[in-house]
């Protein structure tokens, strides 16, 4: 749900603050003051605040205004949402595991200031990928407890928790053949050993009037599942596969993990074992379906016409059919690799710049400093005045004129405070993306050599805009890894040697 770009970015602002939050001076107005001044240093718009104040963090994904922010997400009200500090999103590490996968799923944004994270550039994205891992390593750390409990319960034949298989039921935890599918379950094994097609069997059930069990008709799939599962012959398997990833998928166990239990037969063995064996030799003898190849740069790469270029299968060329212009893939390949060199400033400029924005921290961090020193100046003043006036040595009027300008500057002091610490936030945050972006791209021209070929092509799919082969030169758009900022380099090509020249759009790696 990103947006494209020149489109003004949405966000919302969650404020929750305890009561022992309050106590600590910790104002929801602070924490709101903040979360502007970051989305307007941005840019942003912000279209949502949502407040839950006094509420705990131990379990806050049920309260209605985070429903009202999941759900703000999800329509695309809002694409990102700004708060002060993780602990403020949620304490439970559950929820907020939950919160991030949410957001990633959603392609919106969260932008946590403390701890210096902002999803909405692209290495920051670095916190859902260990967001991801922590919840997978929780996913699998539940799934292997229940997985070490499965074998035992099969061998007992004990029910493992999933339906029960066609043909068949449940009763009193035992697997008994079902009254009214078991008779179709055997037609299925009768048909396939006559007619020896899946997609028969299939076609011949459903003109018959036979369906499934969830009502829809038989399909080839579903037989040849049927077909292969020894449960029909009276061994029922179980503890044989596991799933992949979000368990969309499966693969098969080792077989000696695989457990079997007895039950009653549907059909006889040697009628399961002929369609078994016919299916098998069906499967021999299908010819593998060759995978097309992905070459590096397909998709990308056009011809000085306009018209993309392609490789064909006996050229070890990228060629423009229009005009019959053409490039080596491993000149291509070459002058790629150079552009990635050529991509970063220099070692000195990119030191020079570390430490300007280092002393612009230490300095904004400076000014913080003093001015909250300032604020608790101004307080104990306070104090003493409402002392003075309490026993009588201050008039009313006397009071009110010594007050006035304190409580002035305090409210100063209370609306430049936020706007010190997002300017700061905002430093932070580039400044540690920018570095991480740029070792990064460093490093990937180092180790290009090295990389295989599918993992060349991601990066060439993530960071390439386009490539355009002249005549005798080469033209190859980056987009810049930090901000959707771009560099060209243009190469010439001669007899099997590529000099390659670079050139950079002005200040295109300042932020």
């Amino acid at each position: 749900m990103r947006e494209p770009e020149g489109e003004q970015k949405s966000v919302g602002i969650w404020i929750r603050v305890s009561t022992e939050d309050q106590v600590r001076g910790e104002s929801p107005e602070h924490h709101e003051k903040r979360a502007r001044a970051y989305a307007e240093a941005r840019g942003w718009d912000v279209a949502r605040v949502y407040r839950l104040e006094a509420v705990s963090g131990k379990a806050v994904k049920a309260h209605p205004e985070a429903q009202r922010m999941l759900q703000d997400m999800k329509t695309g009200v809002i694409t990102g949402l700004v708060f002060s500090k993780l602990a403020r999103l949620a304490r439970n590490t559950r929820e907020l595991l939950e919160f991030a996968e949410e957001f990633r799923a959603g392609g919106a944004d969260l932008i946590s200031l403390q701890e210096a994270i902002d999803t909405s550039s692209p290495a920051g994205r670095l916190f859902f990928t260990m967001i991801a891992a922590m919840a997978q390593w929780e996913r699998e750390e539940i799934a292997e407890r229940v997985a070490a409990s499965v074998p035992i319960r099969a061998k007992l034949g004990k029910p493992l928790g999933g339906a029960a298989p066609y043909g068949y039921r449940w009763r009193d935890r035992k697997l008994v053949p079902h009254p009214d599918e078991a008779p179709v379950r055997r037609l299925v094994h009768e048909l396939f050993a006559e007619h020896k097609r899946k997609k028969a069997v299939a076609r011949i059930l459903t003109e018959r009037g036979y369906r499934a069990r969830t009502g829809a008709p038989f399909s080839d799939t579903t037989i040849g599942r049927l077909l292969i599962d020894p449960t029909a012959k009276g061994l029922h398997r179980a503890n044989y596969t596991r799933t992949n990833g979000s368990g969309k998928s499966w693969t098969l166990k080792p077989e000696e993990e695989w457990v079997y239990t007895p039950v009653e037969a549907i059909v006889s063995e040697e009628l399961w074992d002929r369609c078994a064996q016919i299916v098998e030799e069906q499967l021999a003898g299908r010819k593998p379906v060759a995978k097309p190849a992905t070459y590096l740069f397909a998709g990308v790469t056009f011809c000085r016409c306009g018209t993309k270029m392609y490789v064909r299968s006996n050229s070890p060329k990228y060629v423009c059919e229009a005009c019959r212009n053409k490039i080596p893939m491993t000149d291509l390949e070459a002058v790629y690799r150079e552009q990635l060199r050529n991509f970063l400033v220099s070692p000195a400029e990119i030191e020079a710049h570390n430490s300007a924005v280092a002393e612009a921290i230490n300095e904004k961090q400076s000014l913080i400093e003093s001015t909250e020193r300032e604020r608790e100046k101004i307080l104990k003043e306070e104090d003493v005045l409402f002392g003075l006036y309490q026993e009588g040595a201050l008039s009313k009027d006397g009071f009110a004129r010594r007050h006035k300008p304190l409580g002035d500057r305090l409210a100063q002091i209370d609306d430049e405070l936020p706007r010190l610490q997002a300017e700061l936030d905002v430093l932070r945050i580039s400044s540690k993306y920018r570095e991480e972006a740029l070792g990064e791209a460093r490093d990937l021209a180092t180790r290009w050599g090295s990389l295989p070929h599918d993992e060349k092509r991601q990066i060439i799919e993530a960071i390439t805009d386009r490539i355009v082969i002249g005549d005798g030169e080469i033209e190859i758009s980056l987009m810049q890894l930090s901000e959707p900022q771009i560099t060209r380099q243009k190469a010439t090509q001669g007899h099997g040697f590529i000099a390659a020249t670079s050139w950079t759009r002005a200040g295109y790696l300042t932020w």
